[in-house]
């Protein structure tokens, strides 16, 4: 009896935590001003594959990764390390943003806050330190961007919040 009231605790305990956890990432996300409804001028969901200006990188059953023919690397008026177009069942869903070196950092930062909104120094979204990670949540858009100071490393999805999730779906498909 006690063994069996102590393992329902400690299962109370845990979902406690995991909603705690799950409600301060929604409250460290920025508003996003502007939400810009896809990249570079391509709205989330458009068909990538009738894009002469993109070329396939990678593709999969249901995900195939673009990049620019020419010029493709620059976000922020910055270089960056690689710019990636991602569709998911030929519905464009997603950019991921590799960069590196710290003052490309600061140059996106800045780009980012000014475009999309200030970031309210709250917990959760550190300016400083080996990682750090800030969010910028619109109806459907969603900018993550991740830092590592270590590696002088950047990070950045910006991902259509209603295909983005299929992702996912597609990950728990080729699981089984």
């Amino acid at each position: 009896m006690r063994r069996a009231l102590s393992r329902l605790l400690c299962i109370l305990l845990s979902l406690f935590v995991m909603g705690v956890l799950l409600s301060a990432e929604a409250l460290c996300a920025v508003p996003i001003m502007n939400d810009p409804k896809g990249f570079q001028n391509i709205p989330w969901g458009t068909p990538l594959t009738t894009r002469q200006d993109l070329e396939v990188v990678q593709s999969g059953a249901h995900i195939t990764e673009y990049r620019m023919r020419a010029d493709g690397s620059t976000f922020a008026d910055a270089e960056m390390t690689s710019v990636l177009y991602v569709s998911i069942d030929d519905q464009f869903a997603r950019v991921t943003i590799r960069y590196q070196g710290e003052l490309v950092h600061k140059q996106v930062l800045n780009f980012l806050e000014t475009r999309y909104g200030a970031l309210q120094r709250i917990p959760g979204q550190m300016a400083r330190g080996l990682n750090q990670q800030y969010t910028w949540r619109g109806s459907d858009t969603e900018i993550n961007l991740t830092y590592q100071a270590g590696t002088k490393r950047g990070y950045i999805f910006i991902d259509s919040r209603t295909l983005a999730p299929r992702f996912n779906d597609d990950i728990t498909d080729s699981a089984e």
